[in-house]
């Protein structure tokens, strides 16, 4: 089942060792909305089995699987990664005004005075700043500039975002490229 889903599925949360002797397990969340995750909640894992959250315990980062209620079958499930589609996630989490889910970001393309510096790759978090990964436009890469390069995703780089249009508009870009 997780191969049908393989490009839309979002990695979210992998369950780590067993902890005590009533099959509860360590929980790891891989995402910015833990709100996910509630008694009651379903995912798919790399394990090709859907699950069923009960006992969440976010403080803990614990979390129990229905059916399982020993560390025996627990243990069935180390290192399982659990994983959410797009449009589940969307529906599920709420964002602020000027907020983004990461995946909507990925290939826009940036631009900085109406020229396109290149294409959004992925994300990246490094610290508490997010960074938009952008592998440069071959016009540039002909002139001779790095291949990617990091722009911090915040004030006052970050100048506009059109997700519909998929165009991200900063300022500060084109210095960041010309030092990578």
């Amino acid at each position: 089942m997780l191969k049908q889903y393989k490009e839309q599925l979002l990695h979210i949360a992998t369950i780590g060792k067993t902890v005590g002797i009533k099959g509860d397990m360590k929980f790891h969340i891989k995402c910015d909305f833990p709100e996910q995750f509630y008694d009651g909640a379903s995912f798919f894992t790399n394990l090709k089995k859907n699950i069923t959250l009960v006992d969440v315990n976010l403080d803990k980062g614990t979390v129990k699987i229905e059916g399982v209620y020993t560390p025996e079958d627990a243990k069935k499930f180390t290192n399982a990664k659990l994983f959410t589609t797009r449009d589940e996630t969307r529906k599920n989490c709420h964002l602020n005004e000027g907020e983004y889910f990461f995946f909507d970001l990925e290939d826009c393309k940036v631009y900085e005075d109406g020229k396109l510096l290149g294409v959004v790759k992925e994300i990246e978090r490094i610290a508490v700043t997010n960074y938009l990964s952008v592998i440069t436009d071959e016009n540039l890469l002909r002139a001779g500039y790095a291949k990617s390069f990091l722009i911090p995703f915040i004030e006052p780089f970050k100048q506009g975002v059109d997700i519909d249009n998929k165009t991200i508009t900063v300022s500060g870009g084109m210095d960041i490229l010309e030092a990578s």
